[in-house]
């Protein structure tokens, strides 16, 4: 199209376990990563901070977004100037016994320029979702009929049965309806005696074809976006 350019885009696929400071490292390495191969944007799974044994664990560690958990993410932001949608962070509810799941955009400034919420970004117009939503196609509709998304984001954990069956399918009929490219970082492998994630990353274009996929663990794709 005419005035079409391209950026690069790098997703992050990662098996989180129950420690802080492990999970910060392997984000820490994929945005070394990522910014050496000229990304512009890294996307990371649902939980990718933490996953706990069991849901008490989650509420221990939920932050607010300006505390130590986040701030560090926002200093990879800005010490690799690119941009990082963190998807699923275990924030601070209003008491505490609760948490939000939240999505965070950070701009290459270390900024939070969203929290679940539309924001303009050199790809396109980016908007945020988070794993179960996918089910919703309402939803996206609405991102991009009345939000003007370019680029639907869809951080995942998503079940290793449900995935099998579910996953590629739901992303595929949310990029063709919508006519946007869907970015799906998911986890991937077993985090714990309970807990397996699926993996299998996708981007997506707006032809409902798979520009990107990533069946492993801890690696990046990293195809142009076209808008």
């Amino acid at each position: 199209m005419a005035g079409a350019h391209s950026v690069r885009v790098a997703v992050a696929q990662m098996t989180s376990i129950n420690d802080l400071a492990a999970n910060f490292a392997t984000c820490s390495r994929l945005v070394k990563e990522a910014a050496s191969a000229g990304a512009k944007l890294l996307c990371f799974p649902e939980n990718f901070s933490y996953v706990g044994d069991k849901d008490a664990d989650n509420i221990k560690i939920a932050e607010p977004l300006d505390g130590p958990i986040m701030q560090g993410y926002c200093s990879l932001a800005r010490e690799s100037s690119m941009w990082l949608s963190l998807g699923g962070f275990q924030e601070k509810g209003s008491d505490d016994a609760r948490l939000c799941n939240t999505h965070v955009l950070l701009d290459d400034a270390g900024n939070i320029r969203s929290t679940y919420r539309k924001i303009h970004f050199p790809v396109g117009r980016l908007d945020p979702t988070v794993c179960y939503d996918l089910r919703f196609p309402e939803l996206y509709q609405q991102l991009r009929f009345q939000h003007e998304a370019q680029v639907l984001l869809v951080p995942s954990a998503f079940s290793k049965v449900t995935s099998q069956v579910h996953w590629e399918i739901l992303l595929r009929a949310r990029a063709i309806e919508t006519q946007c490219y869907v970015i799906a970082a998911a986890q991937a492998g077993k985090h714990n005696d309970k807990t397996e994630s699926y993996g299998d990353s996708l981007i997506i274009d707006p032809w409902g074809t798979v520009v990107g996929r990533l069946p492993g663990e801890n690696w990046l794709i990293i195809p142009n976006i076209s808008q």
